[in-house]
């Protein structure tokens, strides 16, 4: 007999992805069970398999869900060739308020990856590569030198996502005014630094 879909369906395969998340960022992603995962959500070890099939398959989907929003709305900043540093400001405001409330998400992705198949990665990895392509298209506009100094172009893109990162895990319960200051002040400090890159 064919199992009937439950109507509440998707909506309890998004409470177990958040429960998940939550889970496996504060015991960690290896050590954290289907049990522990089930308890969170309110619901037994034997019906959680009635949505996700094993641990793997809920670390996959929260990894996806959150890196191919966040690479949509980093995509969709588009470089202003006449004002760099708008733009700039402008794509780190977006990758901060991409960020708010993905704690969780956000965190297990170092551990998470590694773990998956490697079909699961390399699509992970892609939303990533592309992230981070993007981010370096306005890093050379602000000095075409980078254009031929992959290296240097990659490190200096890099930064900027260490920056971005480092407020967002250490200033979580900043509004959107500082969200917004703090991608002024990042994007300021990025184009004075990548401006003189190169110069003696």
């Amino acid at each position: 007999m064919v199992r009937t879909i439950a109507k509440d369906y998707d909506t309890k395969r998004e409470k177990i992805l958040t429960a998940a998340a939550h889970v496996f960022a504060h015991h960690g992603v290896a050590s954290a069970s289907m049990a522990e995962v089930a308890k969170a959500c309110g619901i037994s070890k034997g019906n959680i398999y009635h949505y996700y099939d094993s641990k793997l398959a809920i670390l996959f989907e929260i990894l996806d869900s959150y890196l191919s929003r966040l690479r949509g709305r980093i995509i969709a900043i588009k470089l202003d060739a006449g004002d760099v540093a708008g733009s700039l400001e402008k794509l780190c405001a977006e990758i901060l308020d991409a960020y708010e409330g993905m704690d969780d998400e956000h965190k297990i992705q170092t551990e998470g990856i590694p773990l998956l198949p490697e079909d699961q990665q390399t699509v992970l990895k892609g939303y990533q590569r592309d992230m981070v392509h993007h981010v370096e298209t306005f890093l050379s506009a602000a000095n075409k030198s980078l254009q031929s100094n992959p290296q240097t172009r990659r490190a200096a893109t890099m930064s900027v996502f260490g920056m971005l990162n480092w407020f967002y895990m250490w200033n979580t319960h900043n509004d959107a005014d500082g969200r917004a200051a703090y991608a002024k002040t990042v994007a300021a400090m990025t184009m004075g630094g990548v401006q003189a890159l190169g110069q003696p």
